[in-house]
């Protein structure tokens, strides 16, 4: 690919103790991450691809090899330099929105540009996402399509390097899931994020430039995508 390498996972493990059991969540894997690509991560439940975009995000840390983030590890790094980066490098948009109840759409985009140096302005982004009419309206009074924007929102204003998504059309409709998949395109290429989304729609691998598939807990298969389909063409 033509563009910056950002992050290297390299042969990164993952194993949970359950009591006496373990279960090794990761097996050995290896993944290159770009500057400026739509990543989607596909796999069934259970695949490791949560896992995986855990430890992209510095939530969790390998049980064993590396990962490393503009020539830093973040293996080796300590719990406050880990809480630093996901508060300056990482935006997270869920799939059930995790906003605050008791704040407006523009109160939890704002709150979430108060936690870093150089946040985009709330205004802006509002607008960015089609919510400027709305910001002043609390969670339960939006729809499902609406709360999605406001945790993309929340995602987008501060500016980070990597947009990590976990299904995050999972709980919406088909029509309303395209539209949240086009503004996540459209925040690509405005903002020049790194976009991973981590999904079982396999559908939703179309639009990306690289297409990881899991199984069992491993990357099954890397696939370079060199027509990437626009969000309005896919259908499930």
């Amino acid at each position: 690919m033509n563009k910056d390498l950002l992050m290297q996972l390299k042969r990164v493990t993952k194993t949970y103790l359950m009591g006496e059991v373990k279960v090794e969540a990761l097996k050995e894997s290896s993944l290159d991450i770009y500057q400026g690509e739509i990543l989607v991560i596909l796999g069934p439940s259970g695949s490791g691809k949560s896992t995986l975009l855990n430890l992209i995000g510095g939530m969790d840390k390998p049980s064993s090899g590396d990962i490393i983030f503009k020539d830093r590890s973040l293996s080796k790094a300590s719990d406050r330099e880990l809480t630093q980066f996901r508060r300056h490098e990482i935006g997270f948009v869920f799939q059930f929105y995790n906003l605050i109840s008791d704040l407006t759409a523009g109160e939890n985009v704002a709150l979430a540009a108060g936690l870093v140096n150089n946040p985009l302005p709330t205004q802006g982004v509002l607008a960015q996402v089609g919510l400027e009419a709305r910001q002043y309206h609390f969670p339960s009074q939006l729809s499902g399509g609406e709360q999605q924007r406001v945790s993309i929102a929340r995602a987008m204003v501060k500016n980070p390097t990597l947009l990590l998504c976990d299904e995050p059309t999972g709980a919406l409709d088909y029509h309303t899931g395209i539209t949240i998949l086009q503004l996540l395109k459209q925040t690509r290429e405005a903002m020049g994020s790194t976009i991973i989304i981590v999904t079982h729609n396999t559908a939703i691998g179309a639009m990306a430039d690289r297409l990881v598939r899991m199984r069992s807990g491993s990357i099954a298969e890397i696939i370079v995508n060199d027509s990437p389909l626009p969000p309005e063409r896919i259908e499930w």
